[in-house]
């Protein structure tokens, strides 16, 4: 709980320093580059180490793509029922399925499970939601943004260099050799500052705004992200007769609310940016709600 109040803290003080003259406009650009680039594969490179691979641990790569047909499915049903136009249908068909997992999922995940559930939020942002943001979401981008085009080898390229991908293959290849003392130290010391970054970001970034004629599908979109999405997920699991922490964690993390880096991408393609702001803003308050009842379904459910 007490973490919980921190995350909270460090959005407020994030939309306190936005109306600061002390704090540059691109303030949490940098903080969500640093988090990028140093923070979140310092967390990687500790964690990946002690993830011990088995059926179970499966779970955690699969959900995010079951995830995804779900939702865009759903969006696609919905924009054909409603006729939504194809700025709007685009924004919905990239953000929906894309949660914020790793920015904000870490600091969610550790106050909900401690530093145990972190190795399987890895294995979902990793091999769940970063795959699907360079591959899905690419083909999104390409088809629905303004003068896009799809680029396979650029795309493989990109996520072939990304900073947490890497970390991810260094981190795979350190199984077999521990650390030693004082780096294992230095990588936590680091990954230490991954919470107040990505939470004080979040908070210079927040925009509560919404226009008319984004309620409909905004209300449709963050009803699919944050209850129909892990609801489901959560009902499949149960059927199946799959439990652990491992499940639980991957439930959690489908609950998150859309990626900030997803929203950003609709905007600058040229897609409905209303509709795109009202979705991460929106979506990231909701969510201080969602997530405990969630969590406590995902206990009460599966113990």
């Amino acid at each position: 709980m007490e973490n919980f109040v921190l995350i909270g803290v460090f959005v407020l003080l994030g939309m306190m320093f936005r109306r600061l003259k002390a704090f540059p406009k691109d303030s949490a650009q940098v903080l969500n580059m640093f988090a990028l680039y140093v923070s979140l594969p310092a967390l990687i490179l500790l964690k990946v180490p002690q993830i011990a691979f088995s059926r179970e641990v499966a779970v955690a790569a699969v959900i995010p793509w079951g995830m995804l047909l779900l939702s865009a499915v759903l969006v696609l049903l919905a924009a054909r029922l409603w006729r939504w136009d194809r700025a709007t249908t685009g924004v919905l068909l990239l953000v929906v399925p894309l949660g914020n997992t790793s920015f904000l999922g870490v600091p969610m995940i550790q106050s909900f499970f401690g530093a145990a559930g972190l190795p399987y939020l890895i294995i979902y942002d990793q091999l769940g939601t970063m795959m699907i943001m360079g591959t899905y979401g690419s083909v999104i981008l390409a088809l629905y943004g303004r003068d896009s085009a799809l680029n396979l080898s650029a795309m493989a390229r990109k996520m072939l260099l990304f900073p947490p991908t890497i970390a991810l293959m260094l981190g795979l290849v350190a199984r077999s050799w521990p650390y030693p003392e004082k780096l294992a130290q230095a990588l936590q010391n680091i990954a230490t500052s991954l919470v107040p970054v990505v939470m004080t970001a979040i908070g210079l970034q927040l925009r509560l705004r919404v226009t008319p004629k984004v309620v409909a599908p905004l209300g449709f979109g963050l009803a699919v992200k944050l209850v129909a999405a892990p609801l489901l997920a959560l009902l499949v699991c149960r059927l199946s007769g799959l439990g652990g922490m491992v499940v639980q964690v991957s439930i959690l993390e489908a609950a998150m609310p859309p990626m900030v880096t997803a929203g950003a991408l609709a905007v600058i393609a040229g897609l409905d940016a209303d509709l795109a702001v009202a979705l991460i803003g929106i979506g990231i308050v909701l969510s201080f709600g969602t997530l405990p009842a969630i969590f406590w379904l995902v206990k009460t459910v599966l113990g």
